[in-house]
């Protein structure tokens, strides 16, 4: 049996057309027409204007340079989260504030977030931005989280590196705060192999940061530059790769559901084993299909069902460990992180790619069956 991964590309037909049409034309670097067309096309998905860039990493960084981000900002993020999330304001010389997360969506807690803010305000001091989460495909409680940021002027940044294809309130998320940020890496929903995206609503602010991702080259024949820029900018063959992806994105969004709710259903007469909740203000794409584990009620924990998945040769990991438990951001300043440290300690993430059969998902439900005691095989 070959090696069942946690989340692998999946290619739709039509990106080998793109990118062969790159090579013929010899549009091989970051500009050319399917760069202009993929940003054209993913900024109908999103409603905003897009910047096509090198990773979701680099999105994140220009987002909150042209916010104004900068040494000694205090910046409010989740603590449930990947790292990439974080180091973005460390690069800027300001400090991430960690908000813990709510139960409903395991995204970031508008309580948590409301006593950051006021205890900003008591001490004179206004958080420079606030980036936002949507974990695993799931959108975070914009409609408590948004009102709040705008009553204390906190410009809102969605990390949406997780959840194309997401909806909040039937709206895509990552246009809906001041600005976005996409992620086209290997392992997402729709890839470009490498690569992300930044949006928003104000087309300066992302001409701005386009700028920016090509070495802030001035206008003219020279190579003048008066601004601090960066190599962050897409190719046009990756470009390529990404319009053949977007063309096939709901498709890959009803494929990571259906793989999601097998599982869940598989799983229904085990007591102790959760999907993740799904929240009622949106369409979840369960981008990684997320459980959770009471070894109490389930008889094994979730390290024992890692282990009995990785014996079969099936690729599965724990849930996003919290930035507050790790070396790099232990002793940054935070907010709660209790639930966090809950979904870390008993969250699972099961192969999820869009690609999956019904035999391979089979044999990732029976490996978690046989590690369950009592528990028959099907």
């Amino acid at each position: 049996m070959s090696r069942l991964y946690l989340s692998a590309p999946h290619m739709g037909g039509l990106e080998a057309g793109y990118v062969a049409e790159a090579f013929a034309t010899n549009w091989l670097s970051s500009v050319g027409p399917n760069l202009d067309a993929f940003e054209d096309e993913l900024a109908r998905v999103v409603g905003a204007p897009t910047c096509a860039l090198a990773s979701g990493t680099a999105a994140l960084h220009l987002a909150l340079r042209a916010l104004g981000v900068g040494p000694g900002d205090e910046v409010l993020c989740p603590t449930l989260t990947f790292v990439a999330s974080v180091n973005p304001i460390a690069y800027l010389g300001a400090r991430p504030v960690l908000l813990d997360s709510e139960r409903t969506s395991f995204n970031l807690d508008p309580c948590c977030l409301e006593d950051a803010l006021r205890a900003a305000e008591r001490r004179g001091r206004r958080p420079a931005a606030l980036v936002v989460v949507h974990l695993y495909g799931q959108s975070a409680d914009l409609d408590a989280i948004l009102p709040l940021a705008a009553r204390y002027g906190v410009p809102v940044v969605e990390d949406a590196a997780e959840a194309l294809g997401t909806e909040h309130r039937g709206r895509q998320v990552g246009a809906l705060g001041d600005v976005g940020v996409l992620s086209f890496n290997g392992n997402k929903i729709i890839t470009t192999t490498g690569g992300g995206a930044l949006t928003s609503r104000d087309r300066a602010l992302v001409d701005r940061a386009r700028f920016w991702s090509t070495q802030a080259r001035d206008p003219g024949i020279a190579y003048e530059h008066s601004e601090l820029g960066y190599n962050y900018r897409m190719s046009n063959v990756l470009a390529g790769i990404g319009r053949g992806q977007l063309a096939v994105l709901a498709e890959r969004v009803r494929q990571r559901r259906r793989v999601a709710f097998q599982y869940r259903d598989a799983f229904a007469d085990l007591d102790g084993l959760e999907l993740m909740p799904q929240a009622e203000w949106g369409l979840h794409t369960n981008w990684l299909s997320v459980f959770t584990v009471d070894p109490t009620r389930l008889g094994v924990d979730r390290d024992a069902l890692l282990a009995a998945l990785a014996r079969d040769d099936i690729e599965a990991r724990p849930a996003w460990k919290p930035m507050h438990l790790q070396p790099l951001y232990a002793s940054a300043e935070r907010v709660g992180g209790a639930v966090a440290e809950d979904v870390f300690a008993r969250g699972i993430c099961l192969p999820s790619s869009s690609f999956l059969t019904d035999d391979d998902l089979g044999r990732v439900i029976r490996a978690v069956r046989g590690a369950v005691p009592g528990a028959s095989a099907s």
